[in-house]
């Protein structure tokens, strides 16, 4: 993982493509579909809407997380379970969608998941 969750890892084929309605799969299956999508350099991130999975919320995703895209079956792959995912502090569009505080609650909660804190090499 990159050490800002905020980025896209290197490899990921992300750039001029539209993910919107790609399916995300956790490692442990399917979370929902990407509804919104940025690919900014240091702000990048999927609001994926999880339909039924969590009551029909949507989720906030820093990029980082995203391991592989297929473009082919329109998937994104993120490496953290349903439950961490579902753990993720509450997303609400109209008040963090761009709020750096809740970037920052989630950059916690997602590399609080990894050894000490730190990506894997």
């Amino acid at each position: 993982m990159t050490e800002n969750v905020w980025a896209y890892r290197a490899g990921v084929e992300y750039l001029a493509a539209d993910l919107t309605g790609y399916g995300v799969e956790a490692v442990d299956g399917g979370i929902g579909k990407v509804d919104k999508h940025s690919d900014e350099v240091t702000d990048a991130y999927l609001v994926v809407d999880t339909g039924v999975w969590i009551l029909g919320k949507e989720v906030l995703l820093p990029a980082g997380l995203v391991t592989s895209i297929d473009h082919a079956a329109q998937k994104v792959y993120v490496d953290r379970t349903k439950e961490q995912i579902k753990a993720a502090p509450e997303f609400r569009r109209d008040e963090h969608l761009g709020n750096p505080d809740h970037h920052g609650a989630l950059s916690t909660h997602y590399l609080s998941h990894l050894p000490f804190g730190l990506p894997p090499a």
